[in-house]
């Protein structure tokens, strides 16, 4: 069976992604942390201001102390930050430039996977 060049592509990504991975720059998200961490980026990638009681009140994803420990864990990591808002208890959450960097190194490896082809 021929794969479709958009399968190609996205499996050449997947490839190149994974040396990516593999390099010594944040410490790895577990699969938890890596739904908190894209929940985080599309938020600001929307302009939005996401907050630890915003994550914390979705219980799809886990319990609020799991969530809390999982953003504690990602904040050592150097994922990411907690900002100060105008209420001292709520604390913005923000990418670290850590991590914007390793979503740059993705998309590089988007651009790549499609010009190879």
């Amino acid at each position: 069976m021929k794969k479709s060049l958009s399968a190609d592509i996205y499996l050449r990504f997947l490839q190149l992604a994974e040396t990516i991975r593999g390099l010594p720059t944040l410490p790895a998200l577990d699969p938890l942390e890596e739904r908190l961490l894209e929940q985080i980026a599309n938020a600001g990638t929307r302009q939005e201001r996401l907050c630890v009681r915003d994550l914390m009140a979705q219980r799809e994803l886990s319990s609020p102390a799991t969530i809390h420990t999982r953003l504690k864990s990602m904040r050592q990591k150097g994922w990411i930050l907690l900002a100060d808002t105008e209420d001292a208890r709520r604390k913005q959450i923000e990418l670290s430039e850590a991590a914007h960097a390793h979503f740059e190194k993705l998309s590089a490896c988007i651009v790549q996977a499609a010009e190879e082809h």
